[in-house]
């Protein structure tokens, strides 16, 4: 019992370092507006690797790695977790060049919903009634603002549902943050590297082309990624699923407030709606998980 307790504690300030530094992230893709998302993303995967890499030789990883390669089931789950963290990467990065930090902040505010979701129609859970009625009340707010402002809708929907698919494997999957990550970047390595060259050959490149300053950043993109990302998949390996979701909080409260106080974003009736819908699910499910589970604990 004390193993788990003692767990579950490691897991929290992991879960809160991953959760602050995705919510500040916009502020550091916001100097890159003028590299192309496809880009981008390509280049954090490269120099993710090779940070992964050294980060493996450091602490003798490679082990683990090369059995995490050689078992089928753990490849297979790795490569879907692959192609949804670089769907996840795009559309964001996509959101926050193009002024849609917004929409990127419901999707993640979206995110615990979707969990509840998998939760229900994977794993067979059951929902009381307030539990319903929350769902139901967040999607009349995404209804509302698909019907009033829906042109960057997608981007919300994209990224809760890719990224609630990356955290589901990844807690399942029997590989720890380390080289469950740099083999899901090997995957993606080969084609980041043809695009990075293509754009070279081409001479649209940011890398190299336009400013030293560009060049670092592009090269520290490595480093963005791969941090938070290890923090998170190490807390969802200690922290249960439900906890993991409400740590989530963080990092679209930050974006929110980055969208409207420093980047002054449109935030229209819809917008609002929306968002007032969906602040009032969460608040119903915490409040209503909280209760259900100290009524579990009481008998005991």
């Amino acid at each position: 019992m004390t193993g788990d307790t003692d767990s579950n504690k490691g897991g929290i300030p992991l879960g809160l370092a991953a959760y602050a530094i995705w919510g500040f992230m916009p502020l550091y893709f916001k100097l890159l507006t003028t590299v192309q998302p496809t880009e981008i993303v390509a280049h954090r995967i490269i120099w993710s690797l090779l940070l992964l890499g050294l980060l493996a030789t450091l602490w003798r990883r490679w082990g683990a790695i090369r059995a995490a390669l050689g078992t089928g089931k753990v490849l297979v789950t790795l490569i879907a977790t692959a192609c949804l963290i670089a769907v996840n990467w795009l559309v964001y990065i996509y959101a926050i060049v193009s002024g849609h930090v917004l929409e990127g902040s419901l999707g993640y505010y979206l995110n615990p919903l979707v969990n509840v979701l998998f939760g229900v129609v994977l794993l067979k859970e059951k929902l009381t009634r307030a539990q319903v009625f929350a769902c139901l009340l967040a999607g009349a707010g995404v209804t509302v603002m698909a019907a009033g402002a829906g042109a960057g809708l997608w981007i919300s929907l994209t990224l809760a549902l890719s990224f609630a698919s990356y955290g589901f494997l990844r807690k399942v999957a029997p590989v720890d943050a380390l080289e469950g990550l740099w083999v899901e970047t090997l995957i993606l390595a080969p084609l980041s590297l043809a695009w990075v060259l293509y754009l070279v050959g081409q001479g649209n490149a940011g890398f190299g082309h336009q400013s030293w300053s560009i060049d670092l950043l592009l090269i520290l993109g490595g480093a963005v990624t791969a941090l938070p990302l290890l923090l998170f998949t190490a807390a969802a390996r200690r922290l249960p699923y439900s906890t993991l979701g409400f740590l989530q909080y963080i990092a679209p409260s930050i974006q929110f407030l980055l969208a409207v106080l420093i980047f002054h974003e449109p935030f229209g009736p819809a917008k609002a709606l929306c968002f007032a819908a969906i602040w009032a699910a969460l608040v119903i499910f915490s409040v209503e998980a909280i209760r259900t589970a100290r009524a579990r604990i009481a008998p005991a």
